[in-house]
């Protein structure tokens, strides 16, 4: 069993080597543990400290294209690599590196597919009163459409098994920490969290420059989430409640008019007639988006498929036969869903 830790970083010589000293090399029920770094497009003497610290894998991108693409980056490189588990964390050693050993431990005994670390966030001092509730939030939202129980979904410390790592695929340019929940629920997967420890702040966030950018950033990110996983429900919705307006207002008029006081109330019917409309044509949308959405998860599971070929090709270069391939890249065959409903920089 191989273990592959994950460092997604951007310009991170200042605190990389704080956090690459606290991972282990060990950990209980792995035969190996490796660390592979994720450069995003860094200028300062990155990829330098983690040669000198002893990483066994560095993967680049020639300019910066964010956190969500630097942790996608990463987890093909460790699925090519071999890894049987992913663990991903972050650059400025925000989390316990200790606590590794029991993030892993579920999907070791093939209890949960993708663990999160559970962060103590009423605690923590550097974050403020907005963003603890923001995460929060965050994180009701997200087990609203995943229909899981995640406590603390923005949390960038989890651990994934090989099977999760192959189906998971990241549409945000900004973050993928919700994202990746929500699609893992969707899928399916097996989620569950672990209570994890947290390391003094080495330096501000640099997924937003201030608390109102870091609140416009997480209310698109939260919308996007509902627009893309729950098309029908986010656009029903809308649909619904203008249309119910409209009928209001209808019903408002209708009751002026019997009481032979309908005179001077014609805006309210041009109002209802326009507000009906609208929500049926919103309705009209909801029912499109659903059958896009249906369209997208055919493609995911296409790309998982071709995924799973590219890694089998992958381990039998590494020396093992086609069978013995098949069972290391080995993917469940996904649920049957019944129904359809269902630039910034990295950190």
């Amino acid at each position: 069993m191989k273990l592959i830790i994950q460092i997604p970083c951007y310009n991170e010589a200042d605190t990389l080597a704080i956090a690459l000293q606290a991972l282990p090399r060990t950990v209980p029920g792995f035969d190996k543990v490796e660390w592979l770094i994720i450069d995003d497009g860094s200028v300062d003497e990155t990829v330098k400290v983690a040669e000198e610290n002893g990483v066994d894998h560095i993967v680049r991108h020639s300019h910066n294209q964010g956190l969500a693409r630097a942790f996608t980056t990463g987890i093909n490189a460790c699925l090519h690599r071999g890894a049987d588990v992913i663990v991903n964390t972050d650059a400025d050693n925000q989390y316990d590196a200790s606590c590794i050993p029991a993030l892993t431990l579920p999907v070791l005994e093939n209890s949960a597919d993708i663990v999160i670390g559970e962060r103590p966030i009423s605690t923590i001092e550097h974050f403020s009163p907005v963003k603890k509730m923001l995460q929060k939030l965050g994180s009701w939202v997200v087990r609203m459409a995943s229909a899981s129980k995640v406590p603390d979904a923005p949390s960038g410390f989890r651990a994934m098994s090989r099977a999760c790592a192959q189906r998971l695929m990241v549409f945000s340019d900004y973050t993928y920490t919700l994202e990746t929940i929500i699609q893992a629920g969707q899928k399916g997967m097996r989620i569950t969290s672990v209570p994890v420890g947290v390391n003094e702040d080495l330096r501000p966030s640099r997924l937003f420059k201030s608390i109102p950018a870091y609140i416009k950033r997480s209310v698109i990110t939260i919308v996007r989430i509902f627009v893309i996983y729950r098309p029908f429900r986010f656009f029903g919705s809308i649909g619904l409640a203008i249309f119910a307006l409209g009928a209001l207002l209808g019903l408002r008029f209708l009751w002026f008019y019997f009481s032979g006081n309908g005179d001077g109330h014609i805006q309210s019917v041009i109002l209802a007639g326009v507000l009906i409309g609208m929500g049926f044509q919103t309705i009209l949308v909801a029912f499109l988006a659903d059958l896009l959405s249906a369209n997208r998860k055919l493609l995911e599971e296409l790309r998982a498929r071709s995924l799973q070929q590219e890694l089998n090709e992958s381990a039998q270069q590494r020396g093992y036969s086609s069978v013995e391939a098949n069972q290391v890249n080995r993917v469940e065959d996904p649920p049957v869903v019944t129904s359809t409903d269902d630039h910034p920089s990295a950190s």
